[in-house]
């Protein structure tokens, strides 16, 4: 198979050796930088990725992702509610809660939180909650055991363990006396601790539904229906489909409301991190210029013959960018490689780390994660493999061009 002769030429001089180590040697260095670049591109923005799925997970896990509710009222028949947003294909749970503030107290203690009134067998279709018990389980909030399961963070403020005896005050439903406003009291025994790690351990707490009912005399239904769906980032689609299911009595909304700021924080340091990375490869780049410069200034008298044997300064042109683009090419391949090595193992090294030099890189009182999460995503390594490529074959421009307007008189007059 015969190549293109630009093509040809230009793999020569990539494989000749150079009268000129050093041209070699920054060759070499332009390549092994562009390489350590996307490595490290790429081990970054996987290490973001596992932090953004942790953070969506935990969060995003505790929070409904849609939440339908009555305009003005509770939604009396929920089950009727269920049965025609569960025709929704992108619809794969829901479960009823009553929802109120409240005071807890337990020992002297008092911690202002949300307790929320559940259904134990539904309540695992839409929260991660359930898997997340370090003591206890959902099963003992029967009805009118008047059972609670707190959240790690409160329970430990609270110094409250299970089979400890909480008070919970009720600042809504107060009622006059001679005494003055007096709050509605009830005692619950705690049945359980979960612990998701998020901001639900700090103060939120679960009973059953029927008896947080009873104690707030709702009577008619339930104060709103808690949806999961397939995909938790096409919330708005499945808001918008779910309330042209439903008539004008009933009000949607999903989990963008409370937390998007917080995923648009995310997603705008994932790419401020990749702009400033991608610098290092830009900066690995300018070694090609140079080393292409240095190897156009020693091949001055082999342009001026191909020129004088009719060479186009085009030809010329694709000669110095094939040799440029290799190395740019070998550079990325290697930087690939190496980079999804190391984000698909990190994990297993940082632990190995650990274990070895006796330390913590994620101590479980700072971080809400005690292991370094890592995500690879396909698309990302595309990208990241298209830009050093791209950045390469820009750095290649400049030189090739000056080689293309190489004179052969003025190249071989002192030759």
């Amino acid at each position: 198979m015969r190549l293109p002769f630009s093509l040809f030429v230009g793999l020569r001089y990539t494989r000749a050796k150079r009268r000129d180590h050093f041209i070699s040697f920054i060759s070499l260095i332009s390549m092994i930088g562009i390489a350590l670049g996307v490595m490290v591109l790429i081990t970054v923005m996987s290490v973001m990725n596992g932090f953004e799925r942790e953070l969506r997970d935990r969060i995003l896990g505790m929070a409904p992702h849609v939440l339908v509710s009555g305009v003005g009222s509770n939604i009396e028949n929920w089950q009727a509610l269920e049965d025609v947003v569960m025709k929704n294909p992108n619809v794969i749970g829901a479960s009823p809660y009553i929802q109120s503030e409240t005071m807890f107290q337990h020992l002297g203690s008092d911690q202002f939180g949300v307790v929320q009134g559940v259904l134990p067998e539904k309540i695992g279709e839409v929260t991660i909650v359930k898997d997340h018990m370090r003591n206890g389980s959902f099963d003992s909030l029967t009805e009118g055991s008047y059972n609670i399961i707190l959240g790690a963070s409160l329970a430990r403020s609270l110094a409250a363990n299970v089979g400890d005896k909480v008070t919970l005050l009720f600042l809504k439903e107060s009622r006059f006396s001679i005494a003055g406003i007096q709050p509605r009291a009830k005692r619950f025994t705690v049945s359980g601790v979960f612990q998701t790690k998020s901001e639900a351990d700090k103060g939120m707490a679960f009973v059953h539904l029927n008896d947080l009912a009873q104690i707030l005399r709702i009577t008619d239904g339930v104060s709103a229906l808690q949806l999961k769906t397939k995909d938790v980032m096409k919330v708005h689609e499945v808001s918008t489909s779910i309330t042209e299911q439903l008539d004008y009595n009933y009000f949607v909304t999903n989990w963008t409301r409370q937390h998007q700021t917080l995923f648009n924080a995310i997603e705008m340091e994932k790419k401020i991190m990749f702009i400033l990375l991608t610098f290092i490869i830009a900066v690995a780049a300018f070694n090609i210029v140079t080393s292409l410069v240095m190897l156009v200034n020693e091949k001055q008298a082999d342009i001026a013959i191909l020129r004088t044997l009719g060479a186009s300064p085009g030809s010329i042109l694709r000669i110095f960018m094939t040799s440029g683009i290799i190395n740019g090419l070998i550079g990325t391949g290697a930087g690939v490689i190496l980079g999804v090595l190391l984000a698909l193992n990190l994990p297993d090294i940082v632990n190995w780390l650990e274990v070895t030099f006796e330390m913590s890189v994620f101590p479980k009182n700072v971080y809400f994660v005690n292991f370094l999460p890592t995500e690879l995503i396909w698309d990302d390594v595309i990208k990241i493999a298209l830009s050093a490529f791209g950045i390469s074959v820009l750095a290649t421009l400049y030189p090739s061009w000056k080689a293309s307007r190489t004179q052969p008189a003025e190249a071989l007059r002192y030759e």
